[in-house]
């Protein structure tokens, strides 16, 4: 499997010329032009290994790491900064940074880079299969739990099958036909009522991850914004 790369940077011809030569390589690259962006991106998706920029528009670098490493402390992160300061680099490495590259650098130096530390990190390894990243909180579908920190929930069949819908789409709004033909395998009404049973639960396990919230369209069914 292709090693899932989260790449921040905003200046345009170096953005492109990067993720150019890192697809050469085999990686699949997510590209982000501000941390705003990315830090929705790392809560949606799971990434082997992520390449920040620090100076970045709306939220910096060093912001963006921070957030990853409150819920993933084993991923490597690989900060590219124009700055050369001690002070720069010992802060990045105070919020879990791996390393650091200063522009202008070479491309063949950034994918030896990465090559090192996708062999040293546990990310570089198969990913436990039914496992997706929801905000603060990692879901194992196939074990019925919700992950996070150091706590695990226990789930029902039918709340586990719930989230993982709403993994898989996330800022979407579904229908309350189409969640229960996916989930309980027919619509009808006592079904629908117990599907708001559900969503009341769900909205109490997600609580503790501000950026999540099950919201209710009104005559159409619910979204689980993720920002």
């Amino acid at each position: 499997m292709k090693a899932h790369i989260l790449y921040v940077e905003d200046d345009e011809s170096l953005s492109f010329v990067t993720r150019d030569n890192l697809e050469l390589q085999g990686y699949e690259i997510t590209h982000c032009t501000d941390g705003k962006a990315a830090l929705q991106k790392a809560r949606e998706q799971d990434f082997d290994l992520c390449i920040l920029d620090v100076m970045l528009p709306e939220v910096d670098g060093f912001t963006v790491a921070k957030e990853i490493r409150q819920y993933d402390t084993e991923i490597p992160i690989l900060f590219l900064t124009a700055k050369s300061l001690k002070e720069d680099r010992l802060h990045g490495l105070r919020l879990g940074a791996d390393d650091y590259i200063t522009k202008p650098f070479s491309i063949e130096e950034l994918i030896l880079k990465v090559e090192v530390f996708l062999r040293r990190s546990k990310a570089s390894a198969p990913k436990p299969p039914g496992r997706r990243r929801l905000g603060l909180f990692e879901l194992d579908h196939e074990n019925l739990t919700l992950l996070h920190n150091e706590e695990s929930l226990q789930l029902t069949q039918k709340e586990a099958d719930l989230l993982k819908l709403f993994a898989e789409n996330p800022n979407q709004v579904l229908k309350r036909s189409d969640i229960l033909k996916q989930v309980w395998g027919d619509d009808d009404y006592f079904l629908g009522r117990s599907l708001d049973v559900f969503i009341s639960r769900l909205r109490k396990y997600l609580r503790a991850d501000a950026s999540l919230k099950v919201e209710n369209i009104h005559g159409v069914g619910f979204r689980l914004k993720t920002d």
